[in-house]
């Protein structure tokens, strides 16, 4: 009798198989959603309306990014050929990495700072090189300089950074840039909206620059997922080669330039959330918990060995925080994302009422 064939599952490559694994906290958000640093309300009434006339024929053909991207690039004052469309910023960094981290190469990476710059690094042969920061969790400069070497190929910074709300300068912008000519140095301005400043710019003048926009944010654009990688056309010629020429879908091309026409939108609404993060701040400072100084949409805060329960105490009052306690140097921390001011009336309430219960135990 013929034993039937063991069954063999084919083997990823080794690299995958180290990859770390990211699974997002999502589960139920039926509650103030103060936890992925979205917009906490809605996008502009003005995609909505592209949204209400978008035609199911219109939903059978392939999405074509060009115009969309000579829009983009004309309202940031860049040239259409150093601008790419990308399937949020996540796509932005993946293709990066993919286009030129090869084997031996570094990856020079500041932390703590967003997740999946080392979840994208640890699928390329590079080397990931952490830069911790200090106790006070600011922008490591000096420690950053220190650490490139003639293998660092990309340097990655979050501008403002999460999860602390840091920054670096431009002046050190332009410095980490001269230091290491042979590396790309990847801004990502996610929260450039919250902070103001930026080294767009400086795009097609920095050789090595590359600068990352997220329409996530500030916009409320999130489902759509869109994101820019904006560099000079010697480095986008290699990143479009790496990027899907359909990765970016149809809904979302049409939806973009009408929320970037909403200036007044987006200008009421980055108002509520600078205003309302210094309302937090103001309550974090009055019950005495120790935060960090932010210059994004959100405020890091240490809770101490009850992060987990503050966490479940404040879900269960109906309010959504982080727990980022397993970053690197981030131990009993936890972020909050900032919304609107009356959402934020809501979010102290919960927190004066968690943190007294936790201090009566």
């Amino acid at each position: 009798m013929t034993k039937a064939p063991v069954a063999i599952s084919p083997a990823p490559r080794a690299r995958v198989q180290a990859m770390k694994e990211y699974h997002p906290p999502l589960g139920s958000r039926d509650a103030l959603r103060l936890d992925f640093n979205e917009n906490t309300l809605a996008c502009s009434p003005k995609v909505r309306e592209v949204l209400a006339r978008i035609s199911t024929g219109e939903l059978t053909r392939y999405p074509e990014r060009e115009p969309v991207e000579a829009v983009v690039a004309a309202y940031l004052g860049v040239e259409p050929a150093q601008l790419a469309l990308t399937n949020g910023v996540d796509e932005a960094i993946h293709v990066l990495f993919e286009a030129f981290l090869d084997s031996g190469d570094e990856l020079l990476l500041p932390v703590p700072t967003y997740t999946m710059y080392e979840v994208y690094a640890s699928s390329t042969d590079a080397r990931v090189v952490a830069v911790q920061a200090a106790a006070d969790l600011q922008f490591p400069y000096e420690k950053l300089l220190a650490a490139i070497t003639p293998r660092t190929k990309i340097i990655a910074i979050a501008n403002p950074n999460s999860p602390s709300g840091s920054t670096a300068t431009r002046a050190q912008i332009l410095e980490i840039a001269r230091r290491a000519p042979q590396a790309v140095l990847l801004i990502d301005e996610a929260y450039y909206h919250f902070h103001g400043a930026t080294v767009l710019d400086l795009i097609g003048k920095i050789p090595n620059l590359v600068v990352a926009r997220t329409f996530s944010k500030a916009y409320g654009l999130a489902g759509l997922r869109l994101g820019l990688l904006a560099a000079p056309v010697e480095l986008m010629r290699w990143i479009r080669r790496v990027l899907s020429p359909y990765s970016v879908n149809s809904l979302a091309l049409a939806c973009l330039p009408a929320a970037l026409a909403d200036q007044p939108y987006l200008d009421w609404y980055t108002g509520e959330v600078l205003a309302a993060r210094a309302e937090l701040e103001a309550a974090l400072d009055s019950v005495q918990i120790r935060r960090w100084p932010s210059h994004a949409n959100f405020v890091l805060v240490d809770i101490g060995p009850q992060h987990a329960e503050f966490a479940r105490r404040m879900r269960a009052a109906g309010v959504l925080v982080r727990d980022r306690s397993s970053d690197p140097g981030c131990d009993g921390c936890v972020r909050i994302t900032i919304g609107t001011r009356q959402q934020m009336q809501q979010a102290v309430e919960a927190l004066n009422t968690t943190i007294a219960a936790l201090r009566a135990h």
